[in-house]
């Protein structure tokens, strides 16, 4: 199969679909692969370990025109004019992007096969995961770093200092993001706590991390009552394929001092928090209710080498399964088959059709 590796063109993105190490397996197999000139240069890989890899190098039209084509982030506008009847295997989060998108990928007929929505035989999601976990450990970071006085923040820092921990963290959700952020947090030396659904899991956390961590069930009242003393919100709720559902309303955000922070890790779904809005790394925040809003929708991107490493690790597998089978590889395999987004002019994933008001596009992949 002739396969083409895009570089990414969103703000600052500086992540690569596959490092080369990914690119020789595919090679190897007996595929052709062509990567974009420089598509490596933002996470440290240089056009020649492409070439000694068994790449070709060319343009964005030469990395594009192919039968399968691997990236990072879902297509910016400046990319729709290369989508045609071929398989697109990146992050898509369509519920959460503009729809402008969906409808292209539709009109070209594109198989569009998004990372996030790829399950495995435990119903995990093992593209995702990696990303969530760099975008958990970010959040506590940004966080931090915003609640700086000379940030704008409150002036409250998150760290143990002789021993006492300052700076009170809550997170909403239970999953890969908010176990990281909530890691990280704790690590730092602040007061954590997470309102989560799970309550084993809970337990378990609360097991793990000990003094200076509280989990609790996740409830708008628990929320509401914890909101006044807190100083960093991190926003980790994943509803797999469809928008985010809000959290945290505006009313709720009102209710936080000022200079506190918010950090949404949910806005590539649309965001889990009522007063977000996406923003890029050139210009990552803005204040709304005295509050600054951290709403990046690539964070990931600020940290391309080790993303890059820990993603291309994860998708060679099914890269080169598509490679090998085409859709033929969804064949038997329901996590797989749950990547598929769209296919000949159709939406298969209904969650995603409703928050697009496209059930009119709406039909179930049948192998």
């Amino acid at each position: 199969m002739k396969i083409g590796i895009p570089k990414e063109t969103k703000d600052q993105e500086g992540r690569v679909a596959l490092t080369p190490d990914a690119v020789r397996q595919l090679a190897a197999a007996g595929h052709a692969v062509i990567v974009q000139v420089d598509a490596g240069i933002g996470s440290g890989f240089l056009n020649d370990e492409y070439i000694r890899a068994g790449a070709q190098l060319g343009s964005a039209a030469e990395a594009w025109n192919n039968e399968l084509v691997l990236k990072v982030k879902e297509p910016l506008e400046s990319e729709y004019g290369f989508l045609k009847d071929q398989i697109v295997f990146t992050f898509l989060h369509l519920a959460g992007v503009p729809r402008s998108l969906t409808e292209s990928l539709l009109r070209q007929k594109t198989i569009g096969i998004a990372y996030e929505t790829l399950e495995d035989a435990q119903g995990r999601l093992p593209l995702l995961a990696p990303m969530s976990a760099v975008a958990g450990n970010m959040a506590a970071l940004m966080g931090a770093y915003y609640l700086g006085k000379t940030h704008g923040g409150k002036g409250v820092q998150l760290g143990k200092v002789q021993g006492t921990r300052h700076g009170k963290v809550l997170v909403i959700g239970d999953g890969v993001v908010a176990y990281h952020a909530a890691s990280s947090a704790h690590g730092l030396g602040a007061e954590v706590v997470v309102a989560g659904l799970d309550a084993l899991k809970g337990a378990l956390w609360e097991a793990e991390f000990g003094e200076g961590f509280k989990f609790v069930i996740s409830s708008p009242e628990e929320i509401s009552a914890k909101l006044p003393e807190t100083d960093l919100v991190v926003g980790a709720v994943l509803s797999r394929g469809a928008k985010a559902e809000y959290v945290v309303t505006e009313a709720q955000v009102k209710r936080l001092l000022p200079g506190s922070v918010v950090v949404d890790v949910s806005i590539d779904q649309g965001g889990c928090i009522e007063t977000s809005r996406p923003t890029s790394h050139s210009q990552p925040v803005y204040i709304l209710h005295d509050v600054i809003h951290y709403c990046v929708t690539n964070m990931p991107g600020a940290y391309p080498r080790t993303a890059t490493v820990a993603l291309s690790d994860a998708v060679i597998p099914y890269a080169l399964r598509l490679a090998n089978e085409g859709l033929r590889a969804l064949t038997g395999d329901t996590g797989f088959t749950k990547a598929l987004n769209t296919f000949q002019g159709k939406l298969t994933i209904r969650p995603v059709a409703e928050a697009l008001g496209l059930l009119d596009h709406y039909q179930p992949y049948s192998a």
